[in-house]
Order: structure tokens, then C-alpha cells, then sequence
């Protein structure tokens, strides 16, 4: 039986993780701003001190598996995001989720990139993503882009009006 076209075009609804429960993260959450296995809970609870440390109110949260949709980590940081305020960071030890009601969901992204794929490693997942929120930020390359453009335009500009006076006064009078 052929698949209505429809539904086959319909998105998968993200959910929570496989085998997560939301409550014991909140309460663990909510005692040191870490959800994690025991092992790594240290580390983690000195890299949410250097993100406040910066200005950055950050919980950490991690999960054992990856999970079957990368936007199920997402859905889990939201979900600690609606009862905890600031930023969360969802780790799997292939992907991460965040959520932020302080900071803009480019940057986030742009944070989210260096923490992926480092096989389990949470630590250092969470920490690439606070050094990447905390780096000084890239230049405006689009005011830079304009300046030089501009510049570029006066400079040529200039060059004109200087030959055609140039061109004027060599010209032979009759």
C-alpha cells in the first residue's frame, strides 16, 4: 500500500532522549548546576564556574548516548531551560543540545560546533564550548568589507580628479 504523499514528507516530532529522566536532572541540576555521571561531575561543576566566572549562567547536562535525533538534545536543554534560567548544554558523546534565555542562538551555534564529535570526552565537549562563548569576538567583517570598499572607491576617486586637472593644464592652449 503506497504512502500517502503527504506524510511522507511530514518531519519526525523530537522528543526527549531515549532512557532520560527529566526529574533527576532537575534535581540534580538544581544542587550544583551539573547533571553527569560521578566521574566527571568535578570537572564539569570547574567549567560552569569558569562560565560564570564570565558572565555565562550555564548548566551542564549528560546524557550516555547519542540519541536517534540530534534535535532531542535540544528538546531536553529546553526542558531544563523552562524551569532553570540561563544557558544549558545538553552532552551526548557525539552531539550537544543548548538552550539560552540570555544568549543569541547563533552564538550558541557557533559554540555547539567545536564541542561535537569528540567521542565521549565531556569535559573537554563543555569546555570547547565555553572557551568558544568566551573568545573575544571575530572583527566585523562586514563594516571591515565596507571601509576597504569605500576606501578603495575614494582612492580611485582622488586618482580621477588628480590626472584630469593634470590632463588640463598639459593640454596646449590655442
Amino acid at each position: 500500500m503506497p504512502v500517502p504523499l503527504l506524510l511522507e514528507f511530514t518531519p519526525a516530532a523530537a522528543d526527549l532522549p531515549p532512557g532520560v529522566d527529566l526529574r533527576t536532572i532537575l534535581v540534580d541540576i538544581a544542587a550544583d548546576r551539573v547533571s553527569a555521571p560521578a566521574d566527571v561531575t568535578p570537572q564539569l561543576e570547574r567549567v560552569v564556574k569558569q562560565a560564570r566566572d564570565h558572565g555565562i549562567d550555564l548548566s551542564i547536562v549528560v546524557v550516555g548516548q547519542n540519541p536517534p535525533m540530534e534535535g532531542d538534545l535540544r528538546d531536553l536543554a529546553s526542558a531544563v531551560g523552562a524551569t532553570q534560567q540561563g544557558t544549558v548544554l545538553v552532552l551526548s558523546p557525539d552531539t550537544v543540545g543548548t538552550f539560552s534565555d540570555t544568549l543569541a542562538r547563533v552564538r550558541l551555534e557557533q559554540a555547539e560546533d567545536p564541542a561535537k564529535y569528540q567521542h565521549g570526552a565531556t569535559v573537554h565537549q563543555a569546555q570547547a564550548f565555553v572557551d568558544t562563548l568566551t573568545a573575544p569576538p571575530a572583527p566585523d567583517w562586514t563594516a571591515l568589507t565596507i571601509t576597504l570598499v569605500a576606501g578603495t572607491a575614494a582612492a580611485a576617486g582622488g586618482l580621477y580628479l588628480f590626472k584630469s586637472r593634470r590632463a588640463r593644464r598639459a593640454a596646449p592652449t590655442a
